[in-house]
C-alpha cells in the first residue's frame, strides 16, 4: 500500500515566504562598517534640541529614513511604521500633515528630498520610483516603476538581488536624489545595481555612469548622494568606504576616503537658486542598523569637512541618548550649524545644534582654531 503525504496549504505557504525571506536577507546583507582612517580630529560641541519633534496622540514614526527641510524651514520626515508614510513638521517641530498616503509610489521608504521650487522627492526603494510632490503635496512627476504585479506576489518590497541592468527609466533599489542649479536630477542606484544616473529638469534621461566594484566610477552600494552650488555630485559609496566627488557630467574627480563607510551625506547651503556662500561636506560614519555591539565602540560619529575633503572636525558617538545616533540614514545640513537626523535604531529624528567656535581636539583642550586634515584622494 502507497501512502501520500499531504501538507497543509498554510504550511506550504509559509515555507514559501521563509524562502522569499532568506533571499531577501542574504541579498541585503549588512556591509562590515569601517573605524574612519581620520585621527585626532577636532571635536565640534554639539546639542540635541530636547523633544523638538511633536506629533500628536496616537501618531508615530518608525524606523527614520529620510529626512529634509524646504526654504521656509519646514521639516519632512520619510519613515517606515507599518506602512511607508511622509510627515510634515513646521520650523519649530510641530506636526502639519501627512503627504501621499496609500500612493502607488510608496512601499519601502530610503530618502527624501526639498528641491529649489520647494517640491518634495520621495525615494522609495521598495517600488523602485521616485515621487515628486508639489509644495500641496500634488503628485507632479515619477521616475523609475513598480515592478509588475507578478514579480511581487510575495509583497515584500526590496526582495530580490543585485542585476545591474543599467536602465535608463528602471531603477534597482535606488537610494537618494539630489539637484543642481539647471534642476537637473541625480539619482544614487543603490542596491541591484551600481551606478550614479543624470536627468534634466524634466526627467528626461542624460546619462548613467558605475558598474560594480572598488575603482574609480564603479560603486558598492551608493547610499547617498549631494551636489555644490558648482554642480559637482558627492556620492556616498558606503560599500567602498569613501566618497566618490564627480563633476556635473559624472566625470570622476576624488575620492575621499578617511571617515569610515558613508551612510548619509549632505552638503550646506540648500538646492539654491541662490548662492549659499561657503559649503561644507557632512560625512555619516553611522552606527549600523544591525546594531553590532563591537562597531559601536568605533562609528556614529558625524565629520565635517571642506568640499576639497579636508576634515574640518566631528561631532557625535553611537548610542540611544540625546545627541548621540544609532544608525543616521539621512541628514539635513541647510544651515551649516544645524543638522537634521533621521536615524532607524532610535526611531527618531534629532535637530542637532553645531557650536563650532569652542570646538576642541579629540583628547585634548580647546583649540584656537580647527584641526584640518586633507584626506587621501585616490586615482
Amino acid at each position: 500500500m502507497r501512502y501520500t503525504l499531504r501538507l497543509p496549504e498554510d504550511f506550504m505557504r509559509q515555507r514559501v515566504l521563509c524562502g522569499l525571506a532568506l533571499a531577501l536577507l542574504i541579498s541585503s546583507a549588512p556591509l562590515a562598517q569601517s573605524r574612519a582612517k581620520a585621527t585626532n580630529v577636532t571635536v565640534i560641541p554639539h546639542e540635541a534640541v530636547a523633544n523638538f519633534f511633536k506629533n500628536p496622540p496616537g501618531i508615530y514614526t518608525g524606523e527614520n529614513m529620510g529626512i529634509a527641510t524646504n526654504s521656509k524651514g519646514n521639516v519632512y520626515i520619510y519613515h517606515r511604521a507599518n506602512e511607508t508614510r511622509l510627515f510634515e513638521y513646521t520650523p519649530q517641530g510641530a506636526f502639519v500633515r501627512e503627504i501621499g498616503r496609500h500612493n502607488y509610489g510608496f512601499a519601502f521608504a530610503h530618502s527624501v528630498r526639498v528641491d529649489a521650487q520647494d517640491n518634495i522627492w520621495a525615494v522609495d526603494e521598495g517600488t523602485d520610483m521616485l515621487v515628486k510632490f508639489s509644495p500641496e503635496g500634488k503628485v507632479l512627476m515619477t521616475i523609475g516603476r513598480r515592478e509588475d504585479p507578478v514579480a511581487m506576489l510575495s509583497d515584500m518590497p526590496g526582495a530580490g538581488r543585485f542585476h545591474g541592468r543599467n536602465a535608463k527609466y528602471r531603477f534597482g533599489r535606488q537610494t537618494d536624489v539630489a539637484f543642481d542649479q539647471q534642476g537637473n536630477i541625480f539619482v544614487s542606484d543603490g542596491y541591484f545595481d551600481a551606478r550614479v544616473v543624470k536627468y534634466d529638469k524634466n526627467g528626461r534621461f542624460v546619462k548613467a555612469v558605475g558598474t560594480r566594484g572598488n575603482g574609480n566610477l564603479q560603486f558598492n552600494t551608493p547610499h547617498s548622494i549631494a551636489t555644490d552650488f558648482q554642480g559637482n555630485v558627492y556620492v556616498g559609496d558606503r560599500g567602498n568606504a569613501r566618497v566618490q566627488v564627480l563633476d556635473n557630467d559624472l566625470n570622476w574627480k576624488a575620492n575621499y576616503g578617511d571617515t569610515g563607510n558613508p551612510w548619509a551625506v549632505c552638503v550646506s547651503g540648500g538646492p539654491g537658486p541662490k548662492n549659499p556662500g561657503k559649503q561644507y561636506l557632512y560625512v555619516s560614519n553611522s552606527w549600523p542598523d544591525s546594531a553590532p555591539a563591537g562597531p559601536a565602540e568605533f562609528t556614529g560619529e558625524v565629520y565635517k569637512m571642506e568640499l576639497d575633503g579636508t576634515i574640518i572636525g566631528k561631532f557625535g558617538r553611537a548610542g540611544k541618548a540625546a545627541g548621540e545616533f544609532a544608525t543616521i540614514h539621512q541628514m539635513d545640513c541647510r544651515d551649516p550649524d544645524v543638522i537634521y537626523t533621521a536615524e532607524i535604531n532610535n526611531w527618531r529624528s534629532q535637530k542637532i545644534l553645531l557650536h563650532p567656535t569652542s570646538q576642541k581636539t579629540a583628547g585634548g583642550g580647546p583649540g584656537l582654531k580647527p584641526q584640518a586634515i586633507k584626506t587621501t584622494s585616490q586615482q
